[in-house]
């Protein structure tokens, strides 16, 4: 059942809960795809289940399944906020999603993934020293470390997560 928020002066606004949910889990199946096959095509060394999944076990294999995992209900987290910012702007439209998309796309490249070798603990970090034990190597600044397509790869899968949010979710 969608849940009614009034502001001030604006008429009320519907936020589509099972929508959000579901279409959340389908943007980061398509955004997840592209990444895994720019992968698998050689266009970047960014394996993202990979990544995320060695932050729990060190098997690979078994990352990649807890990666996928973690990526969708990060996913998930991601969806919901878009709902938030097109029920707060009262719509919800192709452009809006992929200029989101870039958004996080550019904070995703920019902030997060420069983090991971920080608290990564199998990342490694150019502080680390000679004793370090990581298995990893850091994405570095927009990802570069993992090839020059990395960014380019990053930014159309963030557009395709945004673009097919803003069609799927109604802002009222």
């Amino acid at each position: 059942m969608p849940s009614i928020r009034k502001h001030d002066g604006w008429k009320p606004v519907e936020m589509d809960w099972a929508g959000w949910a579901l279409f959340g889990l389908v943007a980061t199946t398509a955004l997840t795809s592209v990444m895994i096959a720019a992968q698998m095509a050689g266009l970047t060394r960014l394996d993202l289940p990979l990544l995320l999944g060695t932050l729990v076990t060190e098997n690979p294999d078994r990352a990649r399944v807890a990666g996928f995992f973690i990526h969708l209900g990060v996913g998930e987290v991601f969806a919901l906020g878009y709902a938030a910012a097109f029920a707060l702007l009262d719509m919800a439209t192709w452009w809006l999603g992929a200029l989101l998309g870039l958004l996080q796309a550019a904070v995703a490249l920019t902030v997060l993934v420069p983090l991971l070798s920080g608290v990564h603990p199998r990342i490694a970090s150019t502080r680390a020293g000679p004793a370090s034990t990581a298995v990893l190597e850091p994405p570095g600044l927009l990802g570069l470390n993992y090839g020059v397509q990395t960014p380019i790869v990053a930014v159309a899968a963030h557009l395709i997560y945004g673009i097919s949010l803003g069609l799927l979710l109604t802002a009222s």
